[in-house]
């Protein structure tokens, strides 16, 4: 028995080992950790659990038959993160550079298969060369299997994908289906054609990074939801966004203690809103003066500034939050914000994540651009998420709420659960300079009368009390009570009930 145990360790020794000490210390010279290194890290102490770590591959051809570590490029098994069960993938540079085989893909998907059978978030940590070209199609169909699961776990269990490598070719698929995609600055990079490729084909020169590392990613494309500096710190960043999320669609997220007083005035409220409606403010002021001790997770920060999205807590329980952000494009919305808002409104309302939205929004952004790329079927997204959304909605009107732009920001008639309202709010058609000039085109010539009508359409109708009158908005609150009134109306729809239609799936206006 001795002599087994001894094997058995030895066998397990080799394995940890990976592709050997020299490859790893050359990831570490990259500035990267080891797969194992990284999961020890993302997971709680103890408690990662190894599945399949003496599998090998079985491929005979190009000499791969001499060449057989085991474990195959990637680890898998399932852990903890703050007492909450996760499964878990990390693909291992030093193993072939963590190219993908038959063997490594039905590794990827035995742990795919458990976190939807038994309810719990899918983790990837992926840094990769690619498709192991000496299994050809074998590879490749290993890739597809990959997919197909990530597709049948959308929606039922989160799925959050970490770039810590290189994640080239059709390996980018995997991370694009999964919910959220974090990436490493500097020593990540994805692309679906290299810069090679990029420059045989239309002449362009770009180096990797420029083309896909974290910066273009997370500011360009919007492929990416955040970035961070090394593995060290997005690991620890994904402990703290786990924390946020349910386990799965059948849970609700978890509640922490809080120690924030729920019915906390915020006189500061009072005065962010400035006097002149053409000055700009933070809308990420109020959203971290709502939150429980200002903790605001915010997703996609550095893509479509115009909107902010993100998980806050109200009373220890997870908020997902969609607000307008005054300072960038004046809150307008447009292509690039409307996609943003539209696929974490539906993220929330799958894994019943409630949510709240503060709008100062003056309307869609014009322009042909805008127009000719298809603002209108983008838009559309945004009314298609909040329609259908069926989780507890809490809106609140800061200041501008125009157009079209305020049916689709989760309005009443969008079926909102509560609809407050700010003294400063305008709900109107349009602003009253650009309903003047419609209503009265005639008299444009005559600026003092055009002023004067700009002013009393002010007057009348640059305030929530229309809305108030006909419903539209259920209260017109003051600033200072934000924190109070929207952590009662949360209270009062935890057991909101509401279902859609009978479908096989809907349409949505992609």
């Amino acid at each position: 028995m001795k002599h087994i145990l001894e094997q058995l360790e030895a066998r397990r020794k080799a394995a940890r080992l990976g592709g050997g000490q020299a490859r790893i210390d050359a990831q570490h010279a990259r500035g990267k950790l080891t797969a194992r290194e990284r999961l020890e890290l993302l997971l709680d102490d103890d408690s990662f659990e190894e599945f399949d770590m003496f599998v090998t591959h079985r491929s005979t051809d190009f000499g791969m038959a001499e060449n057989r570590p085991a474990g195959d490029g990637v680890v898998t098994g399932w852990g903890t993160i703050n007492g909450r069960l996760v499964y878990v993938y990390a693909q291992d540079f030093t193993v072939f550079g963590g190219s993908l085989s038959e063997t490594h893909a039905r590794k990827i998907c035995k742990i795919q298969d458990m976190a939807i059978r038994n309810g719990a978030p899918l983790i990837g940590l992926n840094d990769s060369g690619g498709a192991r070209i000496q299994e050809g199609v074998s590879s490749l169909a290993g890739y597809a299997e990959v997919f197909q699961r990530n597709i049948l776990a959308s929606g039922v269990v989160p799925q959050i994908s970490l770039i810590m490598g290189p994640c080239a070719g059709g390996a980018v698929y995997s991370p694009a289906i999964t919910d959220f995609t974090f990436m490493t600055r500097g020593t990540s990079y994805m692309f679906v054609t290299g810069p090679d490729v990029v420059k045989t084909v239309t002449n362009e020169l770009v180096t990797a990074e420029e083309l896909g590392g974290a910066d273009a990613h997370t500011q360009k494309s919007g492929v990416a939801d955040a970035a961070f500096e090394n593995d060290v710190e997005i690991l620890i960043e994904t402990r703290r966004f786990v924390d946020f999320l349910p386990l799965s669609n059948r849970e609700v997220p978890p509640t922490r203690p809080f120690f924030d007083d729920p019915a906390r005035i915020e006189l500061g409220l009072d005065t962010l809103v400035p006097d002149n409606p053409n000055l700009p403010y933070d809308m990420r002021e109020l959203v971290v003066k709502i939150a429980d001790e200002g903790d605001f997770f915010e997703i996609q920060r550095d893509f479509a500034g115009n909107i902010l999205c993100g998980f806050i807590r109200i009373e220890g329980r997870t908020v997902g939050v969609v607000a307008n952000q005054p300072l960038v494009l004046a809150g307008c919305l447009d292509i690039d914000s409307s996609r943003k808002a539209a696929r974490f409104v539906r993220f929330c309302d799958a894994f019943s994540i409630p949510i709240l939205t503060l709008i100062d929004v003056p309307g869609f952004l014009p322009g042909t651009g805008q127009e000719w790329d298809g603002i209108i079927s983008h838009g559309a997204k945004l009314a298609f998420a909040y329609g259908e959304a069926t989780v507890p909605k809490v809106t609140l009107i800061t200041r501008k709420a125009y157009g079209g732009a305020y049916i689709v920001m989760s309005s009443k008639q969008m079926r909102g659960d509560f609809n407050y309202a700010w003294p400063t709010a305008e709900i109107a058609v349009m602003g009253a300079k650009g309903a003047v000039e419609i209503l009265h085109r005639g008299e444009l010539d005559d600026t003092d009368r055009i002023a004067a009508l700009t002013e009393d359409y002010e007057d009348r109708f640059a305030n929530p009390f229309i809305a108030a009158e006909r419903g539209f908005v259920d209260e017109v609150i003051q600033p200072r009570s934000t924190r109070r009134r929207i952590a009662r109306a949360f209270a009062s729809l935890r057991n909101k009930q509401q279902n859609n239609p009978w479908k096989k799936h809907d349409n949505l206006p992609l």
